[in-house]
């Protein structure tokens, strides 16, 4: 029996479950989704370097993330309420959210850890939540770019190469997550710099 979601990387059509929530009917495969989103993401950045507000904003986060994904997903910039192998329980995000924005707040306000070591505890912490259905990788390295800027520091490197495909940058940079869950942020901080 043949898969008919199997083929090249790029031609493999998308599943029906992975087509709940398109906006653009003509996205049929996978690599016709990752163009629409990247073009969404690069407008949605735009949009984030015009502005200039407090990254500790559940309102600015859910904006951002609708902003970068808003053109491809109905559900963009809405609180993830299903589970998933990763994050919080969805009844528990937004209290874990709010919590961990006050505590990066705090950690702003005193100085508790160097710029890059914000930004990257910012990240982490994020992905820990996993607060939307999808996108949760790529909004949170942009929110912890722009925590940098606001920083006065130049924004991660993120390895230099694309971590949305499988390959050895994006195993280093999930084993430094990994190392992170474990409160060790030594990886973590020298990936994001490489």
């Amino acid at each position: 029996m043949t898969d008919i979601f199997a083929g090249p990387e790029g031609s493999t059509p998308l599943h029906p479950r992975d087509q709940r929530g398109l906006r653009q009917s003509w996205i049929t495969t996978r690599q016709e989704l990752n163009a629409a989103e990247q073009a969404n993401i690069l407008a949605g950045r735009a949009w984030a370097l015009r502005s200039r507000v407090a990254l500790t904003s559940e309102d600015y986060l859910r904006r951002l993330h609708r902003r970068m994904f808003d053109d491809v997903w109905s559900w963009a910039g809405q609180l993830r309420q299903v589970e998933t192998n990763i994050g919080a329980l969805p009844h528990e995000i937004p209290i874990r959210l709010r919590q961990f924005l006050d505590d990066v707040g705090y950690w702003r306000a005193n100085q508790t850890w160097p710029p890059d070591e914000l930004a990257a505890r910012f990240h982490h912490g994020l992905v820990l939540i996993h607060p939307f259905t999808n996108g949760n990788g790529r909004h949170t390295r942009l929110a912890a770019d722009l925590m940098c800027r606001q920083l006065g520091v130049a924004p991660f490197t993120w390895g230099r190469h694309s971590l949305d495909s499988a390959g050895a940058t994006r195993q280093a940079y999930l084993a430094a997550l990994h190392a992170a869950d474990n409160h060790d942020f030594a990886p973590l901080l020298a990936f994001v710099r490489s």
